[in-house]
């Protein structure tokens, strides 16, 4: 069965926009015009696309259409780069990063890429083990993942490795390793973690031979605000060599010990024909690869 671009369109916008209202304001429609095209869909198909919560949640099958809608987008825009046809609406690319990636090195190689392209960019910020959820749902064309198996209809190019080194403040180590970065010291020493997802210190001190789950934790959601929360003695913590080096340079931080860990990363993106999703690859693939270690 052939699915009317204008229908996906419909589906995808109630989707991001999280509204019948908010969907009919993009489309410049009216909310009961949004809703009767839904239902059309949905009749057509059979089945359910929009799960009508708050938020709005797509089905696997709304996901689908999502996903086809997006593609539907990409090839109409590079039809009428191809004519050479004056489009109002630059294209659209969505894209799910990790927050060290987006704090250190991605805004440069997306920046080359606005500058050359007739794109915008929208940034859906998750933990690099559930940015590729997002290209699944269709809410991303592209993703930086630590998935290195493809999502079904992606490609996949490797980046490098993220690495992470174990540091705090020279007064936060005196307060809780006066004896030494010891198994009991880090059992009571407090942690700085992103969120609750966040498995690197865990990692780390398992490694060490310290039960994960006995040290308090602080959990600071923001890459930035999280450097700057091990900078102000709030606890330790894993950083990026990028974040940390100039605080180790000028003395403010100092490492820990212990194994440095990495994090290998993979861009995924539909597999769809076009020259601007080709820049963003290549882009992102050059910058990856210059900052990051090799995997």
């Amino acid at each position: 069965m052939w699915i009317s671009p204008e229908l996906a369109e419909t589906v995808a916008a109630i989707f991001d926009d999280g509204s019948f209202e908010q969907a009919a304001r993009r489309l410049r429609i009216s909310p009961s015009a949004v809703s009767q095209r839904l239902r059309t869909l949905e009749s057509q198909l059979g089945r359910v696309l929009i799960i009508r919560s708050r938020p709005i949640r797509a089905t696997d099958d709304g996901a689908a259409v999502v996903r086809l809608a997006r593609q539907y987008a990409a090839v109409g825009h590079e039809a009428s780069v191809a004519l050479g046809l004056d489009r109002q609406e630059r294209m659209h690319v969505p894209i799910a990063v990790n927050a060290d990636s987006l704090a250190t090195w991605l805004l440069p190689a997306l920046a080359t890429v606005a500058h050359d392209q007739d794109v915008t960019f929208e940034l859906l910020r998750e933990d690099e083990d559930r940015t590729a959820k997002l290209l699944e749902t269709g809410a991303a064309l592209a993703a930086i993942t630590s998935q290195r198996k493809p999502i079904a209809g992606c490609t996949v190019t490797g980046l490098g490795s993220t690495e992470y080194v174990a540091v705090a403040t020279p007064g936060f180590v005196a307060r809780w390793f006066p004896g030494g970065v010891t198994k009991k010291a880090l059992a009571s020493a407090p942690a700085i973690e992103f969120d609750r997802s966040d498995d690197i210190q865990s990692d780390w001190l398992r490694a060490l031979g310290v039960d994960p789950d006995v040290p308090p934790r602080h959990y600071v959601p923001a890459s930035e605000d999280y450097a700057s929360a091990v900078r102000l003695s709030m606890g330790w913590g894993m950083l990026p060599p990028a974040q940390a080096q100039p605080s180790l340079d000028m003395g403010t931080l100092t490492r820990l010990g212990g194994p440095d860990l990495a994090e290998p990363l993979y861009w995924q993106q539909w597999s769809i024909d076009s020259v601007s999703l080709t820049a963003i690859r290549e882009s992102v693939v050059a910058h990856a690869r210059a900052a990051l270690a090799e995997a």
